[in-house]
């Protein structure tokens, strides 16, 4: 290779580091709470650039922590247990038995092959759940369906977070790996754990870790203007912007958007929901000008976010 082709290659290179310097200064000693979700937990490909980033981002001085959920796992560990969804009001009922799997999946597989994943790169990354540490405590959720309270089983919600085991993960220059399962209100005395919506949970622990950013994995590349009529992306809109749209968005956003609101409303400087299906799109998203997916920010000041 000549002295000239290698000054050609190497150029791009470089530029594309200086873009992202501003952005390193900017989130150099953040917190950033990053749901894993969507496609990439399940494609191969997609989990290994996601462990990559998530150690880039340790390595560049972020403090980054990962939530998880398991939906397609836990459907297919229950099917193998013989374990019949019920559905009430489009609502999976979490019985006793299912929620044990429902555990073992979170727990015992997805989060120990994230844990594995990112630990090829290093002594990093601690896995735990909502019930070590009272990190996530829960309270049974009963939907409102008509009126009528709905009796869903050993679905939780969030009533309160304990940020010390994960903030104590963090000063060591640990990556935590938490996984959505809470602790039961009073003290879990009938041993019951709740599933807790891996998006909500996602939320409550960035807005109590005062976090700078929390970013939601999906398989869609962000919040569409006017869908289905349209497929322009909303790159940046704020919480009352946002709250506007939400009794118009498709049953699986309304979850992340709600997350999103939360955060920026308790403290979070922004939050991101960013295409999973895109490899590396995390890096992309912290660490560029345009960044990808729609970004929400707190209504006010002004011209204060970004």
């Amino acid at each position: 290779m000549s002295n000239t082709t290698r000054k050609h290659t190497a150029l791009p290179k470089a530029q594309i580091l200086i873009e992202a310097l501003p952005w390193l200064v900017r989130h150099n000693g953040k917190t950033v709470v990053i749901k894993f979700g969507g496609n990439a937990m399940i494609d191969e490909d997609l989990k290994a650039a996601f462990a990559q980033d998530v150690v880039f981002l340790h390595h560049a001085g972020l403090k980054p922590v990962v939530v998880h959920g398991g939906g397609p796992q836990i459907s297919a560990a229950l099917d193998k247990h013989g374990i019949v969804s019920e559905f009430k009001a489009g609502l999976r009922v979490t019985t006793e038995d299912a929620m044990d799997v429902v555990r073992m999946v979170l727990a015992g597989q997805v989060q120990r092959e994230l844990v594995n994943l990112l630990n090829q790169h290093g002594p990093l990354a601690v896995g735990l759940t909502g019930e070590d540490a009272h990190t996530i405590t829960a309270t049974r959720h009963q939907p409102e369906i008509d009126g009528e309270l709905i009796d869903i089983g050993l679905v939780g919600e969030i009533t309160e977070i304990d940020t010390g085991a994960i903030e104590a993960l963090l000063a060591d220059g640990r990556i935590p790996v938490v996984s959505s399962i809470a602790r039961s209100q009073d003290g879990g005395d009938q041993g019951h754990v709740y599933n807790v919506n891996a998006d909500t949970a996602a939320a409550a622990l960035a807005a109590a870790l005062g976090a700078e950013t929390l970013m939601v994995l999906t398989d869609v590349e962000g919040l569409y203007e006017d869908w289905p009529h349209s497929d322009e992306v909303i790159s940046r809109l704020t919480a009352s912007q946002l709250e506007k749209l939400l009794p118009e968005l498709s049953s699986g956003m309304v979850p992340k958007m709600e997350g999103c609101l939360h955060a920026v409303r308790n403290g979070v400087t922004t939050a991101r929901v960013i295409d999973g299906r895109v490899q590396h799109s995390i890096l992309l998203e912290i660490f560029t000008d345009e960044g990808i997916g729609t970004m929400v920010v707190p209504d006010a000041p002004e011209g204060d976010a970004q």
